[in-house]
């Protein structure tokens, strides 16, 4: 395989900056695509090249599988790579790019085909003897399932899922009878929309249920490593905003049999490249169950990397370009605990998207923060794309030091004017009693929301000093008032 001296990166924000910043440590050289709204983006900036691609609709610009590749072919590109989002688990481009000759960053397109469908996926797990969420895998009518939960003694709530899903998209919950036909076209509706296909099957629902995911990083000599789990639980409408690493919730045994079934896993379908095995644990019984395969790049890859202390992107590059993987299972130890917030331009209150220019920005500092930033001071924020604007980690010894560094981050280090984010949420969060004690669900937003909201502080001591300021720099200008 070629060595990677310049990549086209598929993608913008966050993960284009991300991959650009390890480009950098490579010395690879990187070409950004943007699209008209993006034209004064960061990742524009950051990069060595830049082409507009096309409009702000996605599938004008970052979805335009041939006009990246060709762009990509014209630059003199040795590679593509997607980051997460947008092309990043699309089998198609995958084949696209390899069939025009340039390398893909990421594991082979016939694995990303296999996992992408969640009911074939749950098939493989079930062959490879991985305990799997008791499901239904045809589903036509509410008749369907009431018979299917009569024969397995399944009792409501129950989930609705999408076969070809992913980021919370087409997840319905039912927690009665009378609800389930109408459940059953939101869901398909939804998948329709957001994949193309309406297929979808419904599974028992855990309640109280715990997200635990392994990172995984495999070469293309049969040897794969874990890199340990991490922890996903706490989410809003089915979508992660805060990840932690090491998971609080399990022990050591129930680690290492957690991350060696990701293993196997990995080893029956053939994988390469660095992607996660997600499960889902009951914690009244201590079982988990296979959930999916994301094959590609996570968001909350930079924890692990805190934790390990190694650059899951650099072997990405690494793999692709044929090395093997230079380290064993056993060099492996994390030896900090950290934790990550996703820092969305949305209102906190509501989630609605907020976007416009951030007339304002303070990014955290000081010792065990890590920020990986798609905005700077002075930037837009189009509606038209994902609302993700920072992510922002924190390291301590322990969890306790983790937490106390993520305070100071969110408290007093971070800032954002011009637009709203979810920042007094994840505050309210880490501050929260049970949260701090390790006891949460997926369901912690919403049984604590009226809680959450009302911790939030609309004004801080800043607020009140620029205040002042403000007024004494308007007397400095203006002159003594009539009025005073």
């Amino acid at each position: 395989m070629k060595e990677i001296k310049k990549v086209l990166i598929a993608n913008r924000g966050v993960p284009a900056v991300r991959i650009m910043n390890t480009c950098r440590d490579k010395r690879i050289k990187t070409v950004a695509i943007y699209s008209t709204p993006d034209r004064l983006a960061y990742h524009v900036f950051l990069a060595d090249e830049a082409v507009h691609i096309g409009e702000a609709p996605p599938q004008e610009s970052y979805l335009n599988m041939e006009k990246i590749i060709k762009i990509a072919l014209e630059r003199g590109c040795d590679a593509i790579h997607s980051g997460w989002g947008f092309l990043a688990e699309n089998p198609d481009f995958a084949e696209m790019v390899e069939e025009a000759g340039l390398i893909w960053v990421g594991p082979p397109a016939n694995v990303i085909r296999l996992m992408g469908d969640k009911i074939r996926a749950k098939k493989i797990a079930q062959r490879a003897n991985i305990p799997t969420i008791p499901a239904l895998l045809k589903v036509n009518t509410a008749e369907d399932v009431l018979k299917w939960m009569e024969e397995e003694e399944i009792s409501f709530p129950i989930m609705i899922k999408a076969a070809a899903g992913g980021g919370g998209k087409g997840m319905v919950r039912v927690d009665k009878k009378e609800a389930l036909p109408l459940s059953l076209e939101k869901a398909r509706s939804e998948a329709k929309k957001a994949f193309g296909d309406d297929t979808i099957f419904v599974e028992k629902y855990i309640q109280g249920g715990r997200h635990i995911e392994v990172q995984v990083c495999a070469d293309k000599y049969g040897k794969i490593v874990h890199l340990y789990e991490r922890e996903c639980t706490i989410q809003r409408r089915n979508q992660k905003i805060l990840e932690e690493a090491p998971s609080p919730s399990i022990d050591d045994d129930l680690r290492q049999e957690i991350c060696f079934t990701a293993i196997r896993m990995m080893r029956e379908i053939g994988y390469q490249s660095a992607g996660t095995v997600e499960f889902l644990l009951d914690p009244k019984t201590n079982k988990f169950y296979f959930l999916e395969v994301n094959t590609r790049l996570q968001v909350e890859h930079g924890i692990t990397e805190l934790v390990t202390g190694l650059d899951i992107v650099s072997l990405m590059f690494d793999i692709a370009e044929g090395k093997p993987i230079p380290f064993s299972q056993e060099d492996i130890f994390p030896n900090r605990h950290a934790i990550e917030v996703r820092i969305n331009a949305e209102d906190p209150k509501t989630f609605n998207p907020s976007f416009g220019t951030i007339t304002r920005l303070e990014i955290p500092q000081g010792p065990g923060i890590r920020v990986s930033s798609g905005v700077y001071e002075g930037a837009e924020v189009p509606p038209y794309y994902d609302s993700l604007i920072m992510l922002v980690m924190a390291a301590g010894a322990d969890r306790n030091e983790a937490i106390r560094v993520m305070d100071r981050a969110l408290s007093r280090g971070l800032r954002v004017e011009g637009i709203k984010t979810i920042a007094p949420l994840l505050l309210s969060i880490i501050r929260h009693p049970k949260f701090i004690e390790g006891n949460y669900s997926t369901r912690f937003i919403d049984e604590h929301y009226q809680e959450l909201l009302a911790m939030f502080k609309e004004k801080t001591p800043d607020d009140e000093v620029l205040k002042i300021a403000q007024y004494i720099a308007e007397i400095s200008a203006l002159g003594p008032q009539s009025w005073m």
